[in-house]
């Protein structure tokens, strides 16, 4: 049975690079638009770059310290 990389968000790294990365708000800013654009999901990457970025990147921070993933939200 094949086990899901726990932990490994942005792009297959590990979480405490996730973690680093995260907490630096550009770098969080600009992965999170470049995950969001990854699985497709391109209102998401836009929404991302305006207006709710800050309150996305708290959120973001707070469960990749605690369960290594990022939100996934908007599922468009």
């Amino acid at each position: 049975m094949a086990k899901k990389a726990k932990g490994k968000d942005y792009f297959g790294l590990p979480r405490v690079a996730s973690i680093i990365l995260a907490i630096i708000p550009i770098t969080a800013w600009i992965l999170g638009f470049l995950t969001r654009l990854k699985d497709g999901k391109i209102l998401a990457a836009i929404i991302r770059l305006i207006g709710v970025g800050f309150i996305l990147w708290l959120v973001d921070l707070v469960l990749v310290i605690l369960n290594g993933r990022i939100l996934r939200l908007l599922p468009i």
